[in-house]
């Protein structure tokens, strides 16, 4: 199967290279389309921690991500010819929300592919965007998968592929983003965090900022269960994971683009963990350093931080969307330094809450699940709640499950904590009950059913 990049390029002849003058340039492209995103300073951010703290807000676009400035600049130095042809996607559901924007705009036909697991809400915006001039696609489980039945499609028909983020066309109008940040502040930021799926967006920011404010320091954040970019640095290329968590849709991509990777890996820079962000002090101060870095956030840190800025904020972030902000609990600056976190989405399914919810509190100690086997005798369940349960505890779910034999009737049991640490006593009540309780480790195969 060929390279949409490989497509492209037979089409349009070469490509424009991904540059901060190129990016200048899709900047006065899409200008007549889409009028800058504010810039807000965020006072708690900034009390939590020291710094001068701003949120970059494109879920305020009219398609609620960055992924608009991509799918418009590529498609508007389209050809009559690669017009004509119409044009084909595949997307999580953000991009395809841009490029149906653009087909509208520009009176093109475009199709676009879609996971089956892309929420409703993201489906339903693509159709009310794109309206008579898209056709919406659903397949396979993943974006991989999507973009593979969009290959296909392009090789049939000799349709225009529009990548999400394996194009310097993509790349450069995602990097307009640097270019306002850098115009609103008036001023270089000590540190940008950006997140990361396929690439391109930190491929573009991270290319302007390195020629323009080079001594801006970076940090590239993926969800723990989709860690592409991550996988392409330590093995030095683009390598297909095999299997990935399709929470952070926006995110979820199993292998990164080529394009994006050689410019991210030209970064330098190293990959850390969540729980070692860099330590920009003295010693390593984003102050004229231009540090590169690139960090892991587990997806229920993810759903804390999407609560938090909802609550807090107001502002409905989507997983992808929140992946800046959630890494930045653990990134510590020098006291005044300015930092940039990229809101990149605000595209988020209401019917989903209910997991964001559940995750957020897996995440923070707070909901536990446990078998217990409640003796079929009267007062059994009253014991277990009279002596087992803490006073802030609370039963969040009750359900028997088969019988295996007349003496006993098990049961799963949901939790919440008042705090978490009331576990520790919790499981001491437990073990001196005469009430047989087994705790469902969060990591088992049996506890993905069960949550």
């Amino acid at each position: 199967m060929s390279n949409p990049l490989d497509v492209a390029e037979k089409v349009s002849g070469p490509l424009p290279q991904l540059s901060a003058d190129e990016i200048d340039a899709a900047a006065e492209r899409i200008s007549d389309i889409i009028q800058p995103t504010p810039l807000q300073r965020v006072e708690r951010l900034s009390a939590l921690t020291g710094a001068n703290v701003y949120v970059k807000r494109e879920d305020l676009t009219s398609v609620r991500s960055y992924k608009l400035r991509g799918a418009y600049n590529l498609i508007v130095q389209l050809t009559p010819a690669e017009r004509a042809a119409g044009v084909v996607t595949a997307s999580a559901g953000n991009h395809a929300q841009g490029v149906a924007f653009a087909c509208r705009a520009m009176g093109i036909k475009g199709r676009i592919y879609v996971p089956t697991t892309t929420p409703k809400q993201k489906r339903d915006r693509i159709r009310a965007h794109g309206g008579e001039f898209v056709q919406l696609i659903a397949t396979g489980d993943t974006y991989d998968a999507a973009a593979a039945a969009a290959a296909d499609d392009v090789a049939r028909t000799g349709a225009t592929t529009v990548p999400p983020f394996d194009d310097p066309r993509t790349a450069a109008g995602q990097g307009t983003i640097a270019a306002e940040i850098l115009e609103q502040l008036g001023a270089a930021p000590d540190l940008v965090i950006v997140p990361v799926g396929g690439g391109g967006c930190l491929a573009g920011i991270g290319t302007y900022l390195r020629e323009r404010a080079p001594g801006t320091a970076i940090l590239g954040v993926e969800p723990s269960g989709a860690a592409s970019m991550t996988a392409a640095l330590v093995a030095g290329g683009p390598v297909t994971l095999p299997e990935i968590d399709p929470f952070v849709d926006g995110a979820a991509v199993r292998r990164v683009g080529d394009l994006p990777y050689a410019t991210v890996a030209k970064f330098g820079g190293r990959v850390i963990s969540h729980a070692s962000l860099p330590l920009l002090t003295a010693t390593e101060s984003p102050r004229g350093a231009g540090s590169f870095r690139i960090a892991l956030v587990d997806e229920g840190a993810i759903c804390t931080t999407m609560l938090e800025l909802y609550q807090n904020e107001g502002i409905i972030a989507e997983p992808a969307g929140a992946l800046a902000v959630a890494a930045l609990g653990d990134v510590r600056v020098e006291p005044g330094a300015t930092v940039v976190c990229l809101v990149s989405g605000g595209n988020n399914d209401v019917s989903r809450y209910g997991e964001i919810i559940e995750r957020s509190l897996v995440h923070q100690g707070l909901k536990h699940y446990f078998l217990v086997d409640f003796p079929q005798e009267p007062g059994a369940l009253r014991r277990f709640l009279d002596e087992v349960l803490g006073p802030e505890d609370d039963v969040t779910l009750f359900e028997y499950v088969k019988r295996n034999n007349r003496e006993t009737g098990a049961a799963l049991v949901g939790i919440e904590l008042g705090a978490p640490e009331g576990l520790e006593p919790l499981l001491k009540r437990m073990h001196d009950s005469p009430i047989q309780c087994e705790r469902l480790d969060p990591d088992s195969p049996a506890y993905r059913y069960l949550t």
